[in-house]
């Protein structure tokens, strides 16, 4: 078994991972208690959770062709994790925008909502992503069966492009796309090669299935 395949599959990658994954939260979490966060500690938290959220969100979407190129097929473990992490990322992203940004009011979050498109749109994104994570566990595979599943957690490739939207339209006030524009070079360069991928496998079965039809 080649080197990298073995550390793949022993049983301390996945917790080793875990850390790796909620470390950014850890230190976050503890900068804020030690007040190191600078001058705007909400905006600091709220900017660290959006960019960790598009960077496990790309990581989440490059696990497959990186399987599919590298042939290290004990990759595929991994995803679902890094995916659950983005949802979390979000998720305090949202929460940190909630209470720091707009003081926990309801109404106000609501009505700040309709009226900033960005802000609505990553809402949107983080919408399209908890029935994702709800449905992460493999009983919700057997409940919803494998073809429904996968139906479903295909909203990553609509959700993935809205949070990069949500980023541009967030630095458009400030004229600063350098970060935007690598991430979404990052986001078209895996979501083409998906759609690349996906058409080969289609044009690869049909001679099989035109054969078994002559059978």
């Amino acid at each position: 078994m080649p080197g990298p395949v073995r550390w793949l599959v022993h049983p301390a990658a996945k917790p080793i991972l875990f850390i790796l994954l909620i470390l950014p939260l850890v230190q976050l979490a503890l900068a804020a208690v030690g007040d190191r966060l600078g001058p705007n500690p909400a905006e600091a938290l709220i900017r660290s959770t959006g960019d960790w959220t598009l960077r496990l969100l790309c990581l989440s979407l490059a696990v497959t062709p990186f399987r599919v190129l590298t042939g290290w097929a004990a990759l595929a473990r991994f995803r679902r994790m890094v995916g659950l992490f983005a949802f979390a990322h979000g998720a305090v992203h949202l929460l940190c925008y909630a209470l720091f940004d707009m003081g926990g009011e309801l109404p106000d979050i609501l009505q700040d909502i309709v009226r900033r498109p960005f802000i609505l749109v990553g809402s949107l994104a983080l919408l399209l992503l908890l029935p994702l994570a709800l449905t992460s566990l493999d009983r919700a595979v057997r409940w919803l069966g494998g073809r429904r599943w996968r139906a479903l957690h295909r909203l990553v490739y609509l959700a993935a492009p809205l949070a990069v939207l949500h980023f541009f339209w967030m630095r458009a006030g400030k004229n600063d796309f350098a970060e935007v524009a690598v991430y979404a070079a990052v986001l078209a360069s895996l979501l083409g090669w998906r759609i690349v991928w996906h058409a080969r496998q289609r044009q690869a079965a049909r001679p099989a299935d035109a054969g078994s039809a002559r059978v």
